[in-house]
Formats: C-alpha cells, structure tokens, sequence
C-alpha cells in the first residue's frame, strides 16, 4: 500500500505505536538482562552465542522470547486478515491483547520471574504485525533499522533525481523521533518505578484502544448514514 493512500492519522498512531515499543525496549534493555525485546537481531545473535558460550538454560530462554515474538505477530495475522487499512477490523482488539500482555509481564517481572520477558515479547511482536498488516510492509513500529535503511535509499534516489515521497519521509521520521522519545521515557520511568514503569505503556495501548473503537463506530454509523 502507498502511503499516500493511508488516512492522516496513520502518521500520529504510528508516531504513538513507536514511542510505545521504544519504552518498552529501554525497560528491557535496563531491565531484562539488558536484552531487548522490541526487535530480534540482537536476541538471535545473543542465541547464536549463549549455544557457545553460556548454559542451555540462556539458550533456550532467548529462544523462548524469539518464538513469542513470532507467536505474538501471527496472533496479529489472525486477527487482521487482509493488508488494506479499514475500520472495523480488531485493531482495538490487538491494542487491548498487547495492554494485557505487558500487564502480565509487569506481575511476573515484579516477582523475578523471568517469563516476563516472552510476555514483553510478545507484545512487541503483536504490535510490530499489526502496524505492518495494514501499511503493507512500509510501517514497522518496533524497530528502526529498516526505517533508517528506507529513509536512506530515498535520500539516495532524490540525489540521482528520482521525485522525493515528503510525505512517507516525514513517517519515517515520526517513527524514528518516537523510538527515541520512548527510550528516553522508558528510561527515566525505570529509575522510578523498575518493571511497573510498563504501566505507562499499556496504558497507553489501553487509551488507543477505547480511542479506536469510539472512533470507528462513529466512522461506520456516519457512512451509513450518508448511504441511506
């Protein structure tokens, strides 16, 4: 899907859905093991090493938070069949399950208990889908290496004289700013609250849920309308 096409608020979500995986990825990065949890590279090369290095213990619990990631990503594809943004669709729903998922990690994390972490995961791994299931590909909230990548091969492109998407520029960037915005808000929740600062993310998600459904049913009840 073209960027062009998506309603303006996608810009706003996905800036909000970044800020949301870069807090939780500082809180894991402070937190769990310092490892994180919003994206996998550093895990699977962490695997990769630990079948070296450390215990089969290590292993296979970064094997475990790799696999919740998937887990939490195909809830998403279940969910949200179909690449074409449009109201009506469970996003509220996944918003919701991601908001119980990091309340679940918040309980175990209190208690030490390091499965936590595949909770956390899998909640990035949720929210990473669903950004990605309706912008086809293009948005990835998670993370921000592709995004740099994209932003870069643009830059490249203008310089070679190719037409320049301002538009799909300033997405990258809000979701760029976002990650970063997040770490430093996961960080500074941490100092204060340790593992319960997930709080903040989940409320968060809980908030862009209700915000959602509200939105939508109005959406839908106005096209009906206007149909009759």
């Amino acid at each position: 899907m073209m960027v062009s096409k998506l309603p303006r608020w996608v810009e706003y979500g996905a800036f909000i859905l970044a800020l949301i995986a870069g807090c939780v990825n500082a809180i894991g990065l402070l937190g769990f093991e310092h490892q994180s949890v919003s994206h996998l590279s550093g895990t699977a090369t962490l695997l990769g090493t630990s079948l070296v290095n450390t215990s089969f213990t290590a292993a296979l619990h970064l094997l475990m938070i790799l696999m919740c990631f998937f887990l939490g990503a195909s809830l998403s594809g279940f969910l949200l069949h179909g690449s074409a943004l449009k109201l009506g669709r469970h996003y509220d729903t996944a918003l919701l399950i991601e908001a119980v998922l990091l309340l679940g990690a918040i309980f175990l994390l209190s208690h030490e208990l390091s499965y936590g972490h595949f909770l956390a995961s899998a909640a990035c791994g949720l929210q990473n889908a669903l950004a990605t299931t309706y912008s086809g590909a293009v948005v990835r909230t998670t993370h921000v290496t592709g995004i740099f990548t994209d932003l870069g091969i643009m830059v490249g492109e203008k310089l070679r004289g190719e037409r320049f998407d301002k538009r799909k520029a300033i997405l990258f960037l809000l979701i760029i700013t976002g990650f970063i915005v997040g770490g430093v808000v996961g960080a500074l929740l941490f100092v204060m609250w340790r593992f319960y600062a997930l709080l903040v993310p989940a409320v968060i998600c809980l908030m862009l849920s209700v915000w959602y459904r509200i939105y939508s049913f109005q959406a839908l009840r106005s096209e009906r309308a206007d149909g009759h």
